[in-house]
């Protein structure tokens, strides 16, 4: 055997485990077409959406077309994928943006998720094709300006009114809250909470977009307010009282993003292996160095237990085992993971790291929002720490 037949194929730097060769054939299908979509639609218009502060609503068709929207339900339309699939969407489209991301994440995991598993088979019938086709955007009530971390807290109320209920409060930091067509927001009652569909022409209801954010600048994000709202009977979500509602989704949402945050940090150590190569100080790359080298490896140790560990939770969840501090564990690791590796990366980068030319500046701007949102890293923190204890420390 000659010698250059004997030599081994380096290793994809974004993949050192070489996990791609544990996927199904579905599953390497699916993360290959959505690439391919981030590499040809989303890169070329991500960093002027940032920096104008809009979203961009032209992908929303091209994201439809390719089945993403509510991709691991059966039937209305959607494609029915399992749960390795839906967490590798995630990632390719967070190594876009974080904003692409939020939007899919909360159509699917926040809107569609619920009114699937709790609505009646008419809220399925009238909602989940048009959601599915992306005729329709949804977006998801549960965090309030005064609440934060704390959703027992809630100020939002309904209250019955013959066959009605008259819906008031309001909502914060509402991913896609001004261009919803649909609302499902978590009000407390005299029965305990319940979900709630409200449409965005019904009177009393208004949506304010939120500007002048300095992350997930291609997302939109609203405040809601509901003034005597009046939503009939069918508009509420039959299969569900109690926080276990709202929890249920955090927990669909959390699980994409722990897969989600890779793609962000995959981005970031590429942008930083290939200024490394080209970068010359002192008459070599700096990539030549051991300093740069000891963290551009540390950056793929970090991505590579992430992606194990998000690996393991979607064979968890496909065989109904995957637990809600099990999920803990994965969106505080890999979150923080992703939010360092961007800080790492912009650094190494030097003066050019803060241009928007690159991309770890865009990316480590909105992993500061998203290690917050859908719970913050204490929240996870003592989630595990409860688990572990059996006590409650919050």
């Amino acid at each position: 055997m000659k010698k250059s037949e004997n030599k081994k194929q380096p290793h994809d730097p974004l993949d050192l485990l070489d996990i791609r060769s544990d996927l199904t054939e579905e599953e390497t299908m699916v993360k290959d077409s959505v690439s391919r979509f981030v590499d040809d639609k989303v890169l070329p218009i991500i960093k002027e959406s940032f920096e104008n502060h809009t979203f961009a609503n032209e992908l929303v068709s091209d994201i439809a077309e390719l089945g993403l929207f509510g991709s691991s339900i059966d039937g209305y339309e959607c494609a029915g994928l399992n749960s390795i699939c839906y967490g590798l969407i995630c990632q390719e489209l967070e190594r876009g943006d974080s904003a692409l991301r939020s939007f899919v994440s909360v159509q699917s995991s926040l809107v569609m998720f619920p009114i699937h598993a709790y609505g009646s088979d008419e809220q399925k019938d009238k909602w989940l094709p048009q959601l599915a086709k992306g005729k329709k955007v949804g977006c998801f009530g549960l965090t309030e300006s005064h609440g934060g971390s704390d959703p027992t807290n809630m100020k939002t109320h309904a209250k019955k009114d013959g066959d009605d209920w008259i819906l008031n409060g309001s909502k914060m930091w509402i991913t896609n809250g001004s261009i919803a067509d649909v609302c499902v927001v978590w009000a407390m009652t005299d029965e305990g909470v319940k979900g709630f569909l409200v449409e965005k022409d019904m009177p009393g209801f208004d949506a304010q977009e939120i500007h002048n954010k300095f992350s997930l600048r291609a997302s939109i994000t609203a405040a809601l307010f509901f003034d005597n709202v009046r939503i009939p009977s069918s508009n509420v979500l039959p299969g569900i009282v109690g926080m276990k509602g709202p929890l249920s989704c955090l927990s669909q949402a959390r699980y994409g993003i722990s897969w989600g945050v890779i793609g962000a940090a995959q981005a970031c150590l590429e942008e930083a292996l290939n200024y490394s190569n080209e970068r010359v100080l002192f008459n070599k790359p700096v990539s030549h160095t051991q300093t740069i080298q000891i963290r551009l490896a540390d950056m793929s140790r970090r991505i590579t237990t992430a992606q194990l560990l998000s690996y393991k939770l979607g064979k968890l969840k496909d065989v109904g085992k995957l637990t809600p501090s099990q999920i803990s564990v994965a969106k505080w690791n890999n979150c923080r993971m992703a939010l360092d590796v961007a800080r790492d990366a912009r650094d190494i980068l030097g003066g050019s790291g803060i241009s928007a030319e690159y991309v770890p500046i865009r990316h480590m701007l909105n992993l500061e929002s998203v290690i917050t949102y859908e719970g913050t890293e204490t929240v996870h923190q003592l989630v595990v720490g409860k688990e572990l204890t059996g006590m409650n420390a919050f």
